[in-house]
This record gives structure tokens, C-alpha cells and sequence, in this order.
């Protein structure tokens, strides 16, 4: 049973989950106020939004070695107090230049707060309460790509836009001073190996081009040269990086670890999960503003019925996981992501709105009983030991796929265009229809993965209904 210190850690890291990854995406809706208040054209401030992200692809992976350096306390309290201040320095901002900068120390911040924080609340958590600890964390990092359209869409509606750093501060300072109280620190361990200088160099720069690469596929008009470039370089890197990182014997990240199955399903199927979840509540406001003319506010609020759907599963979603086990559920996680988006290409002006929020609300819970197993399966064979390496590998990977997923959604659209127009009574919103078929089609690819996973897979985090109704006895004779 999870006793009260460590399921209040899990929801301090929750927080600052939620933090991190509404500020990934809260950025674009104000990009025009933002553009016109800095005295730059509104495509500029996308720099602001890539700044943040490769600053994130690129220091998540030293945030395991720096844990073990220096402490889990050390590196969280100060990855916080960082990300806090630099959100103030966001909001003070008087130029282009001083935003980028300041998005970049915000990004390093980022970068060490939520990974850290994770393995925190894994590593020493028993096996089969894993299940409910990742479900405290996973369920508000998917509710902040959902709020940020309608959270952006009011403030620069209704107040300035510095207020979308600004509203950071209290969040910050609220979860500085539960985390200084909390989290103990922790023994001194075995001598920490040096730094895999190589590793970070060709790690680091092989994400930063690969979310580099995904920025220019998002930006609208980009030449196909410079991204084969940009992409080229990322995969010459990134496999230079896995070589070395194989060979090496203090690897910066242990890609070993990739030999456990279940460890291994959950970074691939994982991956491609979290490319189609982030690109569809990119695609879905553009649909709604740009297609069917609504206000940023009205589609904002119908997306914000995927949230509905997040926490309208989540009560249920352990109990699922221990009568059914991983493999029936992600299963089910991908075919209800791939109907769900299937049905985003049939939305017309003329739809019923409550079919529009069945639809979100559907697509939302089955979004979050996938990434809640994904993220729960990833640490089920893992030894205790090597749940440092496991973490900050996961953190990276779903990193990098959550930048790819406006990349993809952005690809998707421009192929929507070409075969929108070759279809018969092409409407404004064809090629949206074509480009959420295609989102469809890659959710298959995550079913396939699940579909080759044992029927066992994941056991040894399951907790039997017999040992659920004892502790059940147990608490309710405690009282």
C-alpha cells in the first residue's frame, strides 16, 4: 500500500509535469499579441516555442548522471527554483533575443525537474504499487496540451500575454516549498563514474537536430533542403550516439536496457502512442479556427473535453490493469485512438457539438489508458538497480515523440492539401479530414506493437483482486 509521503511526492511531480508541459505548448495561441508586443512578424515567435523543446531534447539526458552526482534533492529543488525564475525573466521580457535566452535556461529547468522527479518516486516504490504512483504523474502532463488552447485562447483574449509565464510563479513557489519539506536527501551511493563526455556531445546534439528537424517540418513553407539536412544530420548523430553508448562501459544513457521486453515495448509502441496523442490537440483547435471559423475559445473549450475523457478513465484505469493486464488494454488504448481519430476527419461546421465533445471525451480516455500503461509497463522487469538508466531513457524517448507529434500533424496536413484537392466536392476542411486518416493509420502501428507483446507481459506490477480485497479489509479495519 502507498503510504501518504509517497503518494504526495508522486503528486508534487505531477505538478511539475503539468508545468513543464504547458508551457510547451501554451506559447503558439499567443504567438500574433506576442509578435506585435516584441515588434517581430508573429512567425518569429515560434523560436520561442523550438528554443524551449531542443533546450529540453538536449539536457534530459544528463539529468540521470546529475542525480547521481549531486542528489535527488539538490538537482530537483534547484531544477525548480530555475524553471520558477526563469518563467519571471519570460514575463519581464523586452526583446525577441531576451525571451529565447530566458526559454532556454526555462528549458534547462524543465529538462531536470520532471525526469529527476520520476525516478524519484519509481525507484523506490514496490513493484506492484508502480501502477498507482505513474498514474498520479502521467494524467496532468496529458491534460496540459488539452487546457493550453483555451488557457492561451483567454489570456490573450482577456489580459496580457506575459500572464502565461507569470501564472508559473505561484505554481513554482508552491512546489519549491512542498518538495524542501518532502524530499529527505538521500545517503551518499557508490562513486559515481565520470561523465560520458562523447555521449552527451553526440546524444545531445543528435536530439537537438532531430527536434530541430521536427520545428522546420512544423513551420508552414519550409524548403525540403534545409529539413533533409537538418533530418540527416540528426540520424548520422543519433547513430553515431547508439553506437557508442553500446560500447562504452559508463554509457551516459545504458541503451542495454532496451534487452528487457517489456521495457523495450514501452519505448517503441510508447513512441509511437505519444507522436499520434500530441498531434491531434495540435490539429483539432486549427480544425475548429481556421476551417470552421470558430473562436480560439469555443474550440478551446470542445478540446478541453479530451481532459474530460482523461480523468473520466482514470478512477478505473488500475483496476482495469489488474482484472485485464497490459496487453488487452493497450490494445484497446489503440484502436479507441485510431476510431477516435478516424471519426476528427468526419467533423464538419454542421456536427452536432455534443457528438464533437463524445468524440474528444472518447479519444481522451483512451489516450490516457494508453500512456498510463505504456508509462506502467516501462518500469514493471526492470531491476531496481537500473531504474536510473530506465527513466531517463523513457524521459528522453517520449521527449523526443511529443516534439515529433506537431511535426507529424503539420506533415500529415501538407499531404492532406495535394490529396484533398484530388478528391471529389473538396471542402476547406479536406485536408484536415486526409490528415487525421493518416494520424489513424501510424496509431496501427502502436497496436501491432501491442499486439506482440506475451499475454503475461507486465504481471510482476499487477496487483490480484485476492491481495486488492485483503488491503481493502485491512484499511477499513484500520479505521
Amino acid at each position: 500500500m502507498i503510504d501518504a509521503k509517497h503518494r504526495n511526492t508522486a503528486l508534487l511531480v505531477a505538478g511539475c509535469f503539468f508545468m513543464e508541459n504547458l508551457d510547451g505548448t501554451i506559447v503558439s495561441t499567443a504567438a500574433p499579441r506576442m509578435g506585435a508586443s516584441l515588434d517581430v512578424a508573429p512567425t518569429a515567435i515560434g523560436l520561442v516555442v523550438t528554443a524551449y523543446l531542443v533546450t529540453l531534447a538536449v539536457l534530459i539526458p544528463l539529468s540521470g548522471w546529475l542525480t547521481a552526482r549531486f542528489g535527488t534533492r539538490r538537482v530537483f529543488l534547484t531544477a525548480i527554483a530555475v524553471f520558477t525564475l526563469s518563467s519571471l525573466g519570460c514575463a519581464l521580457s523586452t526583446s525577441l533575443g531576451e525571451l529565447v535566452a530566458l526559454r532556454i535556461v526555462q528549458g534547462a529547468g524543465g529538462a531536470m525537474m520532471v525526469p529527476v522527479g520520476r525516478v524519484m518516486v519509481v525507484a523506490g516504490a514496490d513493484k506492484r504499487d508502480i501502477p498507482r504512483i505513474v498514474s498520479y504523474v502521467v494524467w496532468p502532463g496529458l491534460v496540459a496540451p488539452v487546457l493550453a488552447p483555451l488557457l492561451g485562447g483567454l489570456i490573450t483574449t482577456y489580459a496580457d500575454w506575459r500572464w502565461m509565464f507569470l501564472i508559473n510563479l505561484p505554481l513554482g513557489a508552491l512546489a519549491f516549498a512542498v518538495a524542501r519539506r518532502l524530499i529527505a536527501a538521500a545517503p551518499a551511493g557508490a562513486a559515481v563514474p565520470p561523465l560520458d563526455w562523447w555521449g552527451v556531445a553526440l546524444a545531445s546534439t543528435g536530439l537537438g537536430a532531430l527536434t530541430w528537424t521536427a520545428h522546420l517540418l512544423s513551420e508552414p513553407g519550409t524548403p525540403w533542403v534545409p529539413v533533409a539536412l537538418a533530418g540527416g544530420l540528426a540520424v548520422t548523430l543519433l547513430a553515431a550516439s547508439a553506437r557508442h553508448l553500446l560500447r562504452t562501459e559508463a554509457p551516459l544513457m545504458d541503451l542495454r536496457i532496451l534487452k528487457v521486453p517489456t521495457f523495450r515495448a514501452s519505448v517503441s509502441g510508447g513512441s509511437v502512442f505519444w507522436v499520434v496523442v500530441a498531434a491531434v490537440p495540435f490539429l483539432l483547435p486549427l480544425l475548429f479556427q481556421e476551417a470552421f471559423g470558430w473562436s480560439a475559445v469555443k474550440s478551446g473549450a470542445l478540446v478541453l473535453c479530451v481532459f474530460v475523457g482523461n480523468i473520466a478513465v482514470k478512477p478505473a484505469a488500475n483496476r482495469l490493469l489488474d482484472r485485464f493486464g497490459f496487453r488487452p488494454l493497450l490494445i484497446a488504448a489503440g484502436l479507441g485512438v485510431t476510431a477516435t481519430t478516424t471519426a476528427c476527419a468526419f467533423l464538419t461546421a454542421r456536427t452536432p457539438l455534443a457528438l464533437i465533445a463524445a468524440v474528444a471525451v472518447v479519444g481522451g480516455a483512451a489516450r490516457s489508458l494508453g500512456l498510463t500503461c505504456y508509462q506502467v509497463i516501462a518500469f514493471a522487469d526492470v531491476p531496481a538497480e537500473r531504474m536510473r538508466h530506465a527513466g531517463t531513457l523513457q524521459a528522453t524517448v517520449q521527449q523526443a515523440a511529443a516534439g515529433l507529434g506537431v511535426a507529424a500533424a503539420t506533415v500529415a496536413l501538407r499531404a492532406g492539401g495535394p490529396v484533398g484537392d484530388a478528391l471529389p466536392d473538396a471542402g476547406g476542411a479536406t485536408a484536415y479530414g486526409v490528415a487525421f486518416c493518416l494520424l489513424a493509420v501510424l496509431s496501427l502501428a502502436a497496436v501491432a506493437g501491442a499486439l506482440r507483446l506475451r499475454p503475461g507481459a507486465g504481471d510482476a506490477v499487477r496487483r490480484p483482486a485476492r491481495v486488492e480485497r485483503e488491503e481493502t479489509r485491512e484499511r477499513a479495519g484500520a479505521r
